[in-house]
């Protein structure tokens, strides 16, 4: 429980423009308020931490990228079909970002991250797997069943997401405390020696 709260406070932050931006157009508030209001949280996000003089996340900076490029191109063509289409574009980038090593490594506290470093860079693949096939099939479903878009972007994207990240926090948490256990058994060598 410990490691799920660690984590969900920076996932939170870290999207906090992108899941304005969403909650509000989901809400029927309109595209122009929805793009103005998850611009400023993006933006602020991003100003809060450059004051506070902290290195910028990754997904700190895809949140804002991500929310400034849909409010461009939503509020210059309002076509439908590129709304429907452009969570395409934001997961490929998402999942670009995610290939890179290390990237999970600040939704872990340190000393459990000496212990399951190597099980969390796996999981950075399989999060970025998960953003490619849901690039993917968010495409399909935007350009061939246009009609059920709405259902898919309000089910399959966030329950996905919470689906893997019970199963990354089930097997993370096994793992290590198997490690633990294997470590105390004298079975494994002590950290300061790995």
């Amino acid at each position: 429980m410990k490691t799920l709260l660690y984590a969900i406070g920076p996932m939170l932050f870290d999207s906090l423009g992108v899941l304005v931006f969403a909650v509000l157009l989901a809400a029927g508030a309109g595209i122009v308020p929805a793009v103005v209001a998850g611009t400023v949280v993006a933006v602020a996000v991003i100003g809060y931490e450059l004051v506070r003089g902290h290195r910028i996340a990754a997904l700190q900076w895809i949140s804002l990228a991500s929310v400034l490029f849909t409010a461009a191109a939503t509020l210059l063509t309002g076509d439908p079909r590129f709304v429907m289409a452009k969570p395409t574009i934001v997961y490929l980038i998402v999942g670009s970002v995610m290939l890179r090593k290390g990237w999970l490594n600040r939704y872990i506290p340190p000393e459990q991250l000496a212990i399951v470093g190597d099980v969390m860079d796996r999981f950075g693949m399989i999060w970025a797997a998960l953003m490619f096939a849901s690039a993917g099939l968010n495409l399909v479903v935007a350009l061939f069943f246009t009609a059920w878009w709405p259902l898919f972007i309000g089910i399959f994207p966030l329950a996905s997401k919470f689906g893997l990240f019970a199963v990354h926090i089930a097997v993370v948490h096994f793992i290590m405390q198997a490690r633990l256990r294997r470590r105390a058994n004298g079975e494994l060598q002590p950290l300061a020696a790995e």
